[in-house]
């Protein structure tokens, strides 16, 4: 990934907190039939090794798991909150007229090898993490085992797991930090004025990032 210096991020805990706040994946990997990706929910196991360990499954019936070469890298993306930003918010443009638009947005791309995982308790396992992140918010959270036992045999059956080790991990978080302070507060001012969550949080990134440019 084209990593200019001010866009950065090297801190293990962020990386790992932009993972878990958008936890669907985009997984590439490289078999005999070429490149291949899909997107997948997964689960990090932040203990299970140095850089933390990724968990998912995927269909059976989808080839990805079977055209894999084991000798090669992994890459799973992680795409966090993104927006337009129009030139109309820099001070700089009503200065000199000299900018151009752009897009913010933060990555993860986490690297490894796969390990493909048949097995029905490391699923079941796996499963009810996956809900029980996913549910924990909710008023009344559902759980696996709220459906019938056979029920929840016959779909595992359907399905097998894949576990990547991360050994290489990089996070970019392209949020006007290479802006004037004054090009910051427009921008960070101009997402708000969107009214659209994600814009808000990308504002908020702005204004974090800004703030530690400057210290």
């Amino acid at each position: 990934m084209y990593q200019p210096p001010h866009f950065r991020e090297d801190r293990l805990q962020v990386q790992h907190g932009l993972i878990r706040a958008h936890p669907l994946g985009m997984l590439v990997t490289n078999g005999s039939s070429g490149l291949v990706a899909n997107p997948l929910p997964f689960v990090l196991d932040a203990a299970a090794s140095p850089l933390g360990t990724l968990k998912a499954h995927l269909s059976r019936a989808n080839g990805q798991w079977r055209d894999l070469d084991p000798d090669q890298e992994v890459l799973t993306i992680f795409q966090g909150v993104d927006a337009y930003v129009t030139p109309s918010w820099y001070e700089t443009k009503r200065e000199t007229g000299k900018v151009v638009p752009t897009w913010n947005y933060a990555v993860v791309q986490a690297y490894g090898r796969m390990t493909v995982i048949d097995d029905p308790d490391w699923l079941r396992r796996q499963i009810g993490e996956l809900t029980a992140a996913h549910e924990a918010s909710r008023p009344e959270p559902w759980a696996v085992d709220d459906a019938p036992a056979p029920f929840i045999a016959a779909q595992i059956k359907g399905i097998v797991g894949i576990e990547i080790e991360i050994t290489r991990i990089e996070g970019k978080w392209k949020v006007s930090q290479n802006r004037p302070e004054t090009d910051r507060l427009g921008v960070a001012a101009g997402l708000r004025s969107i009214g659209d969550d994600a814009a808000h949080r990308m504002a908020e990134m702005v204004d974090a990032k800004g703030a530690l440019s400057e210290s």
